[in-house]
């Protein structure tokens, strides 16, 4: 379970770094879509993210910002992959981890969810940016994070026995 918080804490530590760049993270995404001739739909999912970086990022700091994205969204599947092998689990904890792994399925729709108080990343962003193209991909990281905080709270509070048979 330790190797676990030391994962979670150098995701959060990556996150908060991240996050001190969010403009500049929107601003990759605004310009890989101007030259991707993509205006009209929202940023959905992280294979769109992928694709524009492949495709249609012509300098380092965008690239930079857009690989950083990538890395946490796939950091935080690993560890997703790694809980499921942690212990057998309940029908809480396993319905956390569903949820947490379907949100990083790279063809998933993320257009319609938002992170909520305390997470103020959307907050950030211009109404029609929040509403319309970003708002989904910035809350994605935050959303999984408490997902996994989430599952770490329920499985501490199982029985020993059920983590150490699942050893």
């Amino acid at each position: 379970m330790n190797e676990v918080k030391d994962t979670l804490k150098v995701i959060e530590d990556n996150y908060k770094l991240f996050l001190q760049q969010q403009f500049t993270f929107v601003g990759a995404l605004q310009h890989t879509r101007e030259n991707a001739h993509d205006m009209i739909r929202p940023v959905a999912s992280i294979s769109q993210v992928q694709s524009y970086m492949d495709h249609h990022c012509n300098n380092l700091t965008d690239r930079r910002i857009l690989t950083m994205f990538l890395n946490i969204c796939n950091d935080l599947s690993n560890l997703c992959h790694k809980l499921e092998t942690l212990h057998p689990g309940n029908s809480t904890t396993n319905e956390i981890l569903e949820r947490c792994k379907l949100l990083l399925n790279h063809s998933n729709d993320l257009s319609t969810i938002r992170a909520k108080y305390p997470h103020d990343v959307v907050n950030h962003l211009s109404c029609d940016e929040a509403k319309n193209h970003f708002g989904g991909v910035v809350s994605l990281i935050p959303i999984v994070l408490d997902g996994v905080k989430e599952w770490l709270s329920h499985t501490e509070k199982l029985p020993r026995r059920m983590l150490c048979n699942a050893n």
